[in-house]
């Protein structure tokens, strides 16, 4: 029995591989915005939160993975290794036993501080929200002192 060429379209919008191609064509980058190029580093799930926990001084992986109570292992592992390699955290693994590794954010994560704070700023006005997630003490702009 033939199915009518509409029907098909909508079958096909379910098939996983028709959504995964049309989802990397909408979500591509264009080099030339840099709004999407940022995007691209603090955008990812749990990037946000990881970067406001390190805004509060350096974090082992335990401490990072306690602070964000339903991020997974994997994911956190693979969260700090893709901000490590755009510059954004650094990575201390101290030759002790057991080994200690310490993750901090570079001058370049510092720099991401007044974005941070630009969301919580959000949050409380538009959204109402308590800001439980509050830096005490620390103000853009002695964070970005810091880093002068």
């Amino acid at each position: 029995m033939n199915r009518p060429q509409a029907q098909l379209d909508i079958s096909a919008a379910h098939d996983p591989e028709y959504n995964a191609l049309e989802y990397e064509t909408r979500v591509s980058v264009q080099p030339e915005c840099v709004v999407e190029r940022t995007l691209e580093v603090i955008g990812g799930k749990w990037t946000t939160l990881i970067l406001r926990d390190l805004l509060r001084g350096t974090k082992r992986f335990g401490e990072l993975r306690r602070n964000l109570h339903a991020v997974s292992p994997k994911t956190l592992t693979d969260r700090l290794r893709f901000l490590e390699t755009r510059g954004i955290v650094t990575r201390t693994v101290y030759p002790e036993v057991p080994p200690r590794v310490e993750y901090a954010l570079t001058e370049k994560g510092l720099a991401l501080l007044p974005i941070i704070d630009g969301m919580r700023e959000y949050g409380r006005r538009w959204l109402a929200a308590d800001d439980v997630c509050a830096l005490p003490g620390v103000l853009v702009d002695d964070a970005l002192a810091v880093t002068a």
